[in-house]
């Protein structure tokens, strides 16, 4: 598949998560099924494209729905597209040619490093599969949690697995992911 086949053109409103706190202020917007239909893959997808005009590079997150979203910081909102919460928006996105490696995680890279078997299978498996690894141990609700899905990665990664198994990086089966729910207003 060609990035090119992803392409996609939709209006989209702006929403603001509800309950945010005192954190940065951000808004998201859920992609239409059509437009998420046509990426390659129904987990976290890097695209490209333009908000009202204006160039971006983000990646989306699976909704749970077999679809994605997608989180927008504030000031490139306001500054670059010239737009606010609630607006309509113009979207023009298409998949990247090849997903940028992801950042590891402090607590997976030391626990890599402590297994050198797993790391070797790590440093051998694609991109999108290391995608998922860490997305599967992010995910994690609670930090026990998370600590055994390190544990357990490396354990797999060290047997040779190369993919992360019982995960659905869509979400829609484990109903693991959503997206965020808009504030009222």
């Amino acid at each position: 598949m060609k990035p090119t086949d992803t392409k996609s053109r939709f209006k989209a409103k702006l929403l603001r998560p509800a309950g945010m706190g005192n954190g940065a202020p951000w808004a998201f917007v859920i992609l239409p099924k059509e437009s998420s239909e046509k990426l390659p893959r129904r987990g976290r997808t890097t695209v490209e494209g333009t908000l009202n005009g204006h160039e971006f590079r983000a990646t989306l997150e699976p909704d749970g729905q077999l679809s994605h979203w997608l989180r927008l910081e504030d000031a490139f909102i306001q500054c670059a597209a010239g737009a606010k919460i609630g607006d309509p928006v113009s979207f023009e996105i298409m998949a990247v040619g090849q997903e940028p490696e992801p950042e590891v995680p402090a607590d997976l890279q030391a626990a890599l490093a402590a297994a050198p078997e797993a790391k070797a299978v790590w440093d051998d498996t694609t991109t999108i599969a290391r995608l998922d690894w860490i997305h599967w141990m992010t995910s994690a609700k609670q930090a026990k949690t998370r600590e055994k899905r390190i544990r357990d990665a490396c354990d797999m990664l060290a047997s040779g697995k190369k993919r992360v198994c019982c995960f659905d990086p869509s979400g829609f089966y484990s109903k693991a992911f959503s997206a965020p729910i808009a504030e009222e207003g």
